[in-house]
């Protein structure tokens, strides 16, 4: 059946701007044996704004050159000598890559239902009867060119959210293995030999005796790192609690090697101080030569758990400790809420602290602080004589630092200035 072109009164008929949106720039293409029929949707489709519109009377043609062409939809005949139209629908499915989506119009005279229904099942996505009405013709392939693009732009975005995926799933493997490396590593340290003690004096600053000493980790395994990371990736993997216990067991070895009015001062963080396998260690030596020093490693999220943890041993004598007093309001905030025996002042404050009038008022006020509290001060870090010799005019009375001795395996041993402590000079 060979179509007449459109009469001109459908030509004037206005179109949706989202109609005319979908078709400007389209490419269309137009399958008819019938030669006058692709000329009038040529035209029909060029004087309504489509980009570029390729007519074929030889569907064999038509399809060859499909792929190259990349049309954004086709208008197709159905009854046509050497391949009809249903033939070339199968043909076209065959080359379409998985989830293109390439609607194709059936422009037929056939409208029986049984054809419907065959050029529906061969992937045809509408038909337009002949002989067509223009207006509905650019209607309906408006419509199904704006299908086209949304379609288009679900598929960029599911492509796009499939690559994050991918990307997320990467990341997460590797986070997976990396975790699976950090555990490997934490239980290796916990084998023996992958752990050692150390032991770091407490020293009275005004006669240079050993009042304690604090048992620091040092780890064998690789690569070689701050004691400290080895405790935060324990903690990335839940194995915390298992290797400040496994710490703690080996520290416990060394208090035979004490002085014998020093104690001995273990580091833990507040939740492995709450468990019932560290209250089960305190009862090895005896509670009033034995301090609790509650570490950073986590922040203290149930005061009153690890208080009634501590509370047996602090009945028997046992004192806790907190460091980084003067380093923060936290720190404050710790030290009121425990009531800690003993408080060390950060190192921070103690670095430079006889060149600093804000350290040493600092300083002086939480050594007045301490008196009234009932906690003994110890400072940490003393480094240099300068640094001593103010600290022992400001009233502290225990410090720590490699000036005075530095950490080492029993029995202790104290560097020569801290031997002559009551030489040490005085700030005034």
């Amino acid at each position: 059946m060979i179509v007449t072109p459109p009469a001109a009164s459908n030509r004037s008929w206005p179109l949706p701007a989202s109609i005319t949106s979908a078709m400007a720039g389209a490419r269309i293409m137009v399958v008819d044996d019938v030669a006058a029929n692709v000329d009038v949707l040529k035209r029909l489709l060029s004087y309504t704004g489509a980009g570029q519109v390729y007519g074929y009377t030889d569907p064999r043609m038509a399809l060859a050159e499909l792929a190259g062409l990349a049309p954004d939809l086709v208008l197709l005949d159905l009854h046509m000598p050497g391949l009809n139209g249903i033939e070339f629908l199968t043909q076209v499915r065959r080359r379409l890559a998985p989830n293109q989506f390439l609607p194709v119009i059936v422009v037929t005279a056939d409208i029986t239902d049984d054809t419907r229904r065959e050029v529906l099942a061969a992937g045809a996505k509408d038909f337009v009867t002949k002989p067509f009405d223009s207006v509905e013709v650019m209607l309906r392939v408006g419509n199904m060119l704006e299908t086209a693009r949304l379609h288009a732009s679900m598929r960029k975005r599911s492509v796009t959210l499939q690559a994050q995926l991918d990307v997320e799933r990467a990341r997460q493997l590797d986070e997976d293995r990396l975790q699976q490396v950090r555990l490997e590593r934490v239980e290796a340290a916990m084998h023996p030999g992958g752990v050692a003690m150390v032991y770091q004096p407490f020293v009275s600053l005004s006669d240079g005796r050993i009042v304690g000493a604090e048992a620091l980790a040092r780890f064998a395994g690789k690569p070689p790192r701050p004691p400290s990371l080895w405790f935060t990736e324990a903690e990335q993997v839940g194995r915390l609690g298992a290797l400040e216990l496994h710490a703690i067991d080996l520290a416990l070895a060394g208090f035979r090697d004490l002085p014998a009015t020093a104690f001995l001062s273990v580091n833990i963080s507040a939740e492995t101080a709450a468990s019932p396998s560290f209250v089960n260690l305190l009862g090895r030596v005896p509670a009033s030569r034995l301090v609790v020093e509650l570490t950073e490693h986590t922040r203290i999220q149930n005061f009153d758990a690890v208080l009634a943890a501590l509370a047996p041993f602090r009945s028997r004598g046992g004192r806790i400790a907190i460091d980084d007093a003067g380093a923060g309001y936290s720190g404050l905030q710790q030290i009121l809420r425990l009531s800690p025996d003993i408080i060390k002042l950060d190192i921070a404050l103690i670095k430079g602290i006889d060149r600093d009038p804000a350290r040493r008022a600092l300083a002086s006020s939480l050594v007045q602080f301490a008196g009234e509290f009932g906690a003994t001060l110890i400072a940490e870090g003393i480094e240099t004589a300068d640094e001593l010799a103010q600290l022992v005019a400001l009233g502290v009375p225990w410090g720590q630092g490699y000036y005075l001795a530095r950490p080492g395996p029993m029995p202790l041993q104290l560097e020569s200035q801290a031997k002559n402590l009551r030489a040490a000079p005085r700030a005034s």
